[in-house]
């Protein structure tokens, strides 16, 4: 791995853990002491990110991590519905048996986080689920725009905490979805991926709105 995508990626793994919150500045200086490196990599690593939408540069503010609100909310989603139907389609088409096992492999590892109660790790791991459904649909122009979209809505889960109660939901569409890719089934997979993320932006949506009348009734 490069220099430049080393700090990339433990950049996301920041974004994801909630060490850098929605909306949050982000000072070059600040990730150079960090991670031990110059500012080139860390411009360079920012460029990317925010090329993939996940941070916004304004006037007098500098960089910062997209700020996240109802209505962001509801586009990112209808962003992703469209494109992962597509991918998921395209991926019941042109999987490979080796990605096939990775998805199973996968699902398995979700089902035992679950069954030990690791909700934290949950999200982190539901990503991968889904970029191997993306990989194996050999659409390189759409995988930077989703994979910016998930490491957004697993930051965001993490954020607002996953309830416990939801992710037998999502172990069945999982299920599901794999044996639609296994069965090669593009319409398929692809209905199942739309039910799946919109349920996800409901449940979301749902918790977010919980937690900010908690907030207020505070």
């Amino acid at each position: 791995m490069t220099r430049n995508a080393d700090i990339e990626s433990r950049i996301r793994d920041d974004i994801l853990r909630g060490r850098i919150g929605f909306g949050d500045r982000l000072r070059i200086d600040d990730f150079a002491t960090r991670y031990g490196v110059s500012h080139m990599p860390v411009r360079e690593a920012l460029r990317v990110l925010a090329g993939e939408g996940l941070i916004v540069t304004e006037r007098n503010r500098g960089a910062h991590l997209r700020p996240v609100n109802r209505e962001f909310v509801e586009d990112l989603f209808d962003i992703r519905s469209a494109i992962e139907m597509m991918l998921a389609r395209r991926a019941a088409e042109r999987r490979s048996p080796e990605q096939l096992r990775q998805l199973v492999e996968i699902e398995q590892e979700i089902e035992a986080l679950v069954e030990r109660e690791d909700f934290a790790a949950i999200p982190t791991v539901n990503r991968d689920f889904h970029q191997v459904i993306n990989q194996a649909a050999r659409h390189p122009g759409a995988l930077s725009v989703v994979d910016g979209q998930g490491l957004l809505v697993a930051a965001l889960w993490n954020k607002v905490g996953n309830p416990p109660a939801r992710f037998q939901s999502v172990i069945d569409d999982h299920r599901h979805l794999i044996i639609a890719i296994e069965r090669r089934d593009g319409a398929g997979a692809a209905a199942l991926m739309g039910a799946h993320i919109e349920k996800s932006r409901q449940d979301l949506l749902a918790r977010m709105a919980m937690l900010d009348a908690e907030s207020g009734s505070g």
